[in-house]
């Protein structure tokens, strides 16, 4: 049956779409803004060559993009081409390097044309993952904006108001920012009598005797002078970055009980919940990276790949060269390796495993990434077969594997 391709190619004001016929023939070439009536416009363009919407395959190079859920109410075809490949295929056409975007929209259909095997399309998650996904990036978000608000507070806290970093440890951090809100400076803390700071803490559930003597004695410790001006030119910034802080952690730990309650009424939590060492943020982590779509990875190399725990070869003749793959999704590669650590300590074989590989003269990093390899395949097996980890199973297969033949 006839196809139809289309290739796009997208910035921040418009989309150029390119339409190939399977000769490899340019059928039609135009611009469209995004706008609902401009993606009707490309409906109506592409519908007008008398190609079912099945039969009619889009490529994009992201999926994060709002076409994609018009193309699939449209029940098109969409494949995700990475702009890597679109890079390095630009050549196709001529041998100059010049480029523009109606001439990567071309070849992105060009490449649907010729190289299709090589991308799968791209389906639309469940809503539940697509619930859990959003959720685990807000809870990245909000963690890499507390690190953000914590290294600048405690960089102010160095320079005008060191007592409360030398007082608490991180276990006790909300009582800390609870009380640089309400102690913003050296000067009123210095203020502070033991029984207002004692019934300070027990209002902030602390109710330990050995503990606020402790932090009273050493919040009340001598420290070197510093210049009002300055203490005064801090006192509202270290105010609003502690209670953005506090805010930011209460928002987090809500977001992860959501996560949690979503995540447990997936089909595949028992799946990644049998997973040992993997806590409450790894398994949907892990669960987000795999998906639902079990013919997104037919092999378990291809999610391998994906996350970058597999190297790359490159051989020409005699010459074979092996080397770190950067080219990767370096969130699931992030994900795969935090798991490797948490696995080490939790399973024997994976502790021997990383051990051995550390024998080899490997390092630290480079050993869980070895680790983490070996899991993924282990996995994408579970994953595919629908059942959850057997420990005593996989043993068995380790010990068949290494039984001389």
């Amino acid at each position: 049956m006839e196809e139809l391709l289309v290739g796009v190619d997208w910035s921040q004001s418009h989309y150029d779409i390119a339409v190939v016929a399977q000769s490899g023939a340019l059928l039609s070439q135009f611009r469209i803004a995004k706008t609902a009536p401009e993606f009707s416009l490309l409906a109506e363009k592409i519908d007008k060559f008398g190609v079912p919407a099945g039969n009619c395959l889009i490529g994009l190079e992201t999926a994060h993009n709002i076409l994609i859920d018009f193309l699939w109410s449209r029940q098109y075809a969409a494949y995700v081409i990475a702009p890597s490949i679109v890079k390095s295929s630009r050549g196709r056409f001529g041998n100059s390097g010049a480029y523009n975007d109606a001439k990567d929209a071309h070849l992105i259909a060009d490449l649907l044309r010729t190289d299709r095997e090589r991308f799968a399309p791209w389906r639309p998650d469940s809503e539940l993952l697509t619930r859990i996904k959003t959720k685990l990036g807000h809870v990245d978000y909000l963690t890499k904006l507390t690190t953000s608000h914590t290294n600048r507070l405690r960089s102010i806290l160095l320079r005008v108001y060191p007592q409360v970093l030398q007082a608490f440890n991180d276990v006790h951090v909300c009582l800390a920012l609870h009380l640089l809100v309400a102690y913003p400076t050296a000067i009123t803390l210095a203020r502070l009598s033991y029984a207002d700071f004692a019934a300070f803490c027990r209002h902030q559930r602390c109710h330990r005797l050995d503990w606020i003597t402790t932090w009273y004695s050493r919040l009340q410790q001598p420290q070197p002078s510093v210049q009002a001006s300055m203490a005064a030119a801090y006192q509202d910034e270290i105010g609003f970055i502690a209670q953005q802080l506090l805010w930011l952690i209460q928002e987090k730990k809500q977001a992860l009980q959501q996560v949690q309650v979503i995540y447990q009424q997936h089909p595949d939590h028992p799946i990644f919940a049998s997973l040992p060492g993997a806590g409450d943020m790894l398994q949907p982590k892990l669960l987000v990276m795999f998906g639902e779509d079990r013919a997104r990875f037919p092999s378990p190399q291809d999610i391998r790949a994906l996350a970058g725990t597999c190297p790359v070869t490159k051989q020409s003749g005699k010459r074979r060269h092996i080397q770190f793959r950067r080219a990767c999704n370096h969130g699931f590669r992030e994900t795969a390796q935090q798991y490797a650590v948490a696995s080490v300590q939790q399973v024997d074989w994976a502790a021997a495993y990383f051990t051995s590989a550390l024998s080899r003269g490997l390092r630290k990093n480079h050993a869980y990434r070895c680790v983490a390899n070996r899991w993924l395949g282990i996995i994408w097996k579970m994953w595919q077969t629908h059942q959850p980890y057997d420990e005593t199973y996989h043993l068995k297969q380790i010990h068949h594997q290494r039984r001389p033949t």
